[in-house]
C-alpha cells in the first residue's frame, strides 16, 4: 500500500491521466490508484463483511472506478486510497483470519476467509504496483521508487 504512495510520489495530475498504452486506454495511474481503493472496498466491505456496494461500477460501466479517476486530482485519490486502507486495517484488526465471508461471490459456493481475502489483496496491489512502475516510467522517466 505504502509502494502505491511512493510510485506517485510528486506526479502530476496531467501525467496520472495519460494512456500511454492505446489497447488500454484505462490504463492510467489515477485510475489503478481508485481501483485500488475500490478494490479494498469490495473485498473487505461487500464481500467479508456483507455490508451494501457504494463503489462507482455499474452493470453498464464495470470499470468506472478507473474511468472516474480522470475527474480526481491525484493527491486526492491517493488520499482516499490511504483513508480506504486505515478503515479496511481498522474493520480486519479484531477478526481472526479464520472469519467467513458474509457476502455473496457469484463464481464460487462457499465462503472465503479473511486470509483469503488478504492474500488475494496482497496479490493486487503487488500486481498493480508493478503497472504503476512501467506507467510512471512511461510518464516522466522515474524509476526505483
Amino acid at each position: 500500500r505504502d509502494t502505491v504512495h511512493a510510485k506517485c510520489a510528486g506526479i502530476s495530475d496531467e501525467l496520472a491521466r495519460q494512456a500511454p498504452l492505446a489497447t488500454s486506454p484505462l490504463m492510467t495511474i489515477s485510475g489503478l490508484v481508485s481501483h485500488l481503493r475500490w478494490v479494498e472496498h469490495s473485498w473487505i466491505e461487500v464481500t467479508l463483511l456483507g455490508r451494501e456496494d457504494r463503489g462507482p461500477w455499474t452493470d453498464e460501466d464495470p470499470d468506472r472506478e478507473m474511468r472516474i479517476a480522470v475527474e480526481t486530482p491525484i493527491d486526492q485519490l491517493l488520499d482516499e486510497y490511504r483513508a480506504s486502507c486505515d478503515l479496511h486495517r481498522e474493520l480486519v484488526a479484531s477478526l481472526d483470519l479464520d472469519t467467513e465471508s458474509r457476502g455473496v461471490l457469484d463464481w464460487r459456493s462457499e465462503p472465503v476467509t479473511l486470509r483469503w481475502i488478504l492474500f488475494h489483496l496482497i496479490e493486487e496491489t503487488s500486481r498493480h504496483n508493478g503497472h504503476l512502475d512501467i506507467l510512471r516510467e512511461l510518464a516522466d522517466k522515474v524509476t526505483g521508487t
